[in-house]
């Protein structure tokens, strides 16, 4: 008989590969639509939406990661880290921010991270990808700078130190052979500082039922699922097709902000967006160029 882990990876092989993309891209922005419905009309506080959301999360990937003889992955402490980090700076960060803007701060972050990461470990860019990079960092520095219409200063921090976290833990991750249980292990050993966290906040502590069932969506349905389909659609995707299909995740977040949330989009946020996915885009596309010419 097979066992529960067995029948979902049976499933989602035979799944077209763009449905499995398309859904685990509007997993990654529901992550943004739900935390900024629960914390923005006060139904949860951070501290608990991200105990709950790395709780339901590591429940769902323990469930789906065990098979009968196999060996487990494992995340090791710096990739726990950064994943807390992540997760605490992004509900901390959706106090303060929009969807939207959140979103696109997280991802300009992401990417930036791992760009610089490259850089470092030796990967050379060419002047379109240079150009590429500065009006990406150009478009976030832009969106933060002090005006009337830009984003509350410590929500912004938060956010683009979520993203540097998540990069991290996406480069940790990077070799993994094992990725699904590694992530399970990773969101288990956040279990521990999640509840050092609500201790140390145990008098700001505050959660009702449509926060609890916002956050178990977060955890349960768009973390833990969202990746368990992100790691299956990534078997059939290059690198640099699934780095560059990331660029929807924003855009759906914005589009999911104003139909759901009744939130706006201000003309700075717009220009800033084009101008960090449109950056982002360049990097990405000239690096596939790179890679397929083999030079």
């Amino acid at each position: 008989m097979l066992c529960m882990p067995e029948i979902v990876d049976n499933a989602l092989r035979r799944a077209p590969v763009a449905l499995l993309t398309g859904l685990a891209l509007l997993a990654f922005a529901a992550n943004s639509l739900l935390c900024r419905a629960a914390l923005a009309p006060g139904l949860v506080d951070p501290a608990s939406f991200t105990a709950v959301r790395i709780a339901s999360g590591a429940l769902v990937l323990a469930l789906l990661s065990r098979r009968p003889g196999a060996a487990g992955g494992r995340a090791d402490g710096r990739m726990v880290l950064a994943l807390f980090g992540y997760m605490a700076g992004f509900s901390y960060a959706y106090q303060y921010l929009g969807a939207a803007t959140g979103a696109l701060l997280l991802f300009g972050a992401v990417q930036l991270t791992m760009f610089a990461a490259g850089l470092w470990q030796g990967e050379r860019y060419g002047p379109v990808a240079w150009l590429g990079l500065a009006l990406a960092a150009g478009g976030l520095a832009w969106l933060v700078a002090p005006g009337l219409s830009a984003p509350h200063p410590l929500g912004a921090a938060l956010m683009v130190v979520a993203g540097i976290a998540w990069g991290v833990y996406s480069l940790l991750g990077r070799g993994t052979e094992r990725p699904l249980p590694a992530t399970a292990s990773a969101f288990a050993w956040c279990l521990p500082p999640a509840l050092l966290m609500l201790v140390l906040q145990w008098p700001d502590l505050h959660l009702d039922g449509a926060g609890l069932l916002l956050a178990v969506c977060s955890g349960a349905l768009a973390s833990a699922l969202g990746y368990v389909i992100w790691y299956a659609a990534l078997r059939s995707l290059r690198a640099g097709t699934a780095a560059t299909v990331q660029l929807a995740v924003p855009v759906l977040a914005a589009l999911g902000g104003v139909v759901l949330l009744q939130e706006g989009l201000s003309l700075r946020l717009g220009l800033s967006a084009a101008a960090t996915i449109g950056g982002i885009a360049m990097v990405l596309l000239r690096q596939a160029g790179t890679r397929e010419r083999g030079t």
